[in-house]
């Protein structure tokens, strides 16, 4: 699962899950922390565990610029634009745990209460990444599409043709998805041997074709999701959706939300190595 749907709004799964398991354990440490007397050391433990996801999450962003700093070199104000999913994982885990044990080591109080927080909050996020299925590999889905342009439906790994592709699931009304598409029709033109699948969800040829013409997308490769199956199929209810499959039809990444060009540029660089 991709994102969840709160109402008729879809949140990226992935920093639901941390918002989540983070207040879990700050809630956790802070009671902890108060037992058996009330005292300011709850507030102290809590505060530390949102600290630590804090510090985890800074730098997890700077470890994944610094590693893809040539794709972020031509725009740097990207480096600021949280929406591209671009984390370091294990830095930013290795650097929580390293705050939480510095805390640890300064108030020695407190260091039963952190460290069992710590353990639930890991525990609860790691669970829930597991049922949320918020990993890489799964299989391209068995849903039929139809080519824009006319011919026979087909599906994903026919679309793909053994190639590394992206795939973009798209609609005209989506705001997101009209700020992204310059930017993913321009890699189409430019990154050779590796195929961009648009796929739009839920309209008509016609109101595909006016947008296209309206906004001067020369667009190749795009494919008709009439019924909105596809979205549902790779577990995602929102839109843009964006995801990254190997030569072998494997699921290697995947993006809710807009990406930018320098995201999209690092991880066309490392679907392109995984050939």
């Amino acid at each position: 699962m991709l994102a969840i749907s709160i109402g008729p709004v879809a949140l990226p799964a992935g920093p639901v899950l941390l918002g989540v398991s983070a207040w879990a354990a700050s809630a956790l440490a802070a009671r902890l922390a108060r037992w058996p007397e009330a005292d300011d050391n709850g507030q102290l433990a809590g505060q530390a565990i949102f600290h630590a996801v804090g510090v985890g999450l800074l730098v997890a962003r700077l470890a994944y610029l610094v590693l893809h700093a040539g794709a972020y070199a031509a725009t740097p104000w990207a480096a600021l634009d949280m929406r591209d999913g671009g984390w370091h994982l294990y830095s930013g885990v290795v650097a929580g745990l390293a705050w939480l044990l510095w805390r640890g080591l300064r108030w020695p109080r407190l260091r039963l209460s952190l460290a069992s927080a710590c353990l639930v909050g890991l525990g609860l996020w790691a669970t829930g990444w597991a049922a949320l299925d918020l990993h890489s590999n799964a299989p391209m889905p068995e849903v039929r599409l139809q080519p824009l342009g006319g011919g026979a439906p087909l599906n994903l790994a026919q679309a793909a043709r053994g190639r590394p592709v992206v795939v973009n699931l798209w609609a005209s009304w989506c705001g997101p998805c009209r700020e992204e598409m310059p930017t993913l029709a321009a890699a189409q033109q430019a990154v050779p041997g590796v195929g961009l699948v648009f796929v739009n969800e839920g309209e008509s040829a016609a109101v595909v074709q006016a947008y296209l013409h309206e906004q001067g997308l020369a667009l190749h490769e795009v494919l008709l999701d009439a019924p909105s199956a596809l979205g549902p199929a790779v577990g995602s209810p929102g839109l843009p959706t964006t995801l990254f499959y190997n030569t072998q039809g494997e699921l290697v990444d995947s993006h809710f939300g807009v990406l930018n060009a320098a995201a999209l540029q690092s991880r066309l660089q490392a679907l392109r190595a995984a050939r």
